[in-house]
């Protein structure tokens, strides 16, 4: 694809300050080289564009990167550091995959093969990893363990935006593929409201810079949800420096919730001594319960009452004639006159 700067134009996009900013990002990247003591200094600092949306996109996260197409690719399978990682659980995949590095090693690509047997073991540690991010440019992987990958590869993989980027290593283009991968750069999906992607690199010129930067954002707006309407802010930055604004807009206005456009609300009128309400009378079914639970706990007395009433009044019956006949025996005694 021939993106220029001209091919699309952006709302509220000037050219003119994307200009100053990719020259003050230089000046200081150039800066940072001659005052750093570090042998590795001369190294080129990746340029990244940082996009700022309104609102966060309601979106799991994506391991599967998007391809943006750039005019001046970033890497070459000629000039860059590759590393591939396969499958090389009992064999599959990785002694395939070395024996297609091995064909065209000579014509550069692949540089190192990695199975995910050593990944587990040589670079557990974070130390390990965060050196396997620096040594190589570009991480190529199977596309059948992408999935297993965010947990082998540590944090540092994300902070550089170094994802591997899934191929197809059983096709028979095998090097176009590679040679594809190196001519773009990649947006990763997230759920937040930030976007980073590498645009370009700092042995680069100016104009390649601008142009990269214009192609791969007008790509990656249009997966953005609602598009360039949703971006609130551009910049462009390295992995260490300040990010240097290359647009802005406010943020969207506010929407004030309106309770009262559906369902007016009115203060309920007092009532009058006449309206005022009676009490609430009692359910028909508590009172019905009372009388007939009242009639049987009376009942049940009653009959255990005349049961008890023969019993009593024949003892007494028997208690009251013994007495009288006692009585008239001793009166008897007492009227018998005695013999002389």
């Amino acid at each position: 694809m021939g993106y220029v700067a001209a091919d699309i134009k952006l709302p509220g996009w000037h050219q003119g300050q994307v200009n100053k900013a990719i020259t003050s990002l230089m000046k200081y990247v150039g800066k940072q080289q001659e005052s750093s003591k570090d042998l590795l200094a001369d190294e080129d600092e990746v340029f990244y564009v940082q996009l700022a949306l309104k609102k966060m996109p309601l979106q799991p996260r994506k391991d599967k990167p998007i391809a943006l197409p750039l005019p001046h690719p970033i890497f070459s399978p000629e000039g860059a550091q590759i590393a591939l990682f396969v499958k090389d659980h009992k064999g599959e995949g990785h002694k395939e995959a070395k024996q297609m590095v091995a064909k065209f090693e000579r014509k550069g690509g692949v540089a190192k093969v990695i199975g995910l047997s050593k990944l587990r073991t040589k670079y557990e540690s974070f130390e390990s990893k965060r050196e396997l991010c620096k040594l190589y440019d570009l991480f190529l992987a199977d596309e059948r363990v992408v999935p297993s990958l965010p947990k082998l590869i540590g944090k540092s993989f994300f902070r550089k935006k170094k994802q591997p980027i899934p191929i197809n290593i059983t096709a028979k283009d095998f090097p176009a593929q590679v040679k594809k991968a190196c001519a773009a750069t990649y947006m990763f999906k997230n759920s937040g409201t930030c976007i980073n992607i590498r645009v370009a690199r700092s042995s680069q010129s100016a104009q390649e810079v601008s142009d990269n930067l214009h192609a791969a954002l007008v790509q990656a707006v249009e997966h953005v949800p609602k598009k360039w309407s949703n971006v609130q802010g551009v910049y462009l930055k390295t992995a260490d420096s300040v990010a240097l604004p290359l647009f802005q807009t406010l943020p969207d206005a506010p929407q004030r919730i309106n309770a009262t456009a559906t369902t007016p609300y009115s203060e309920p009128e007092p009532l009058s001594e006449d309206d005022e309400p009676a009490p609430a009378p009692a359910p028909a079914a508590a009172k019905a319960k009372k009388p007939a639970a009242a009639a049987a706990a009376a009942g049940a007395k009653a009959g255990a009452g005349s049961k008890a009433a023969p019993g009593k009044a024949a003892g007494g019956v028997k208690k009251a004639a013994a007495g009288s006949a006692g009585k008239v025996g001793i009166a008897g005694m007492k009227a018998k006159p005695r013999k002389g």
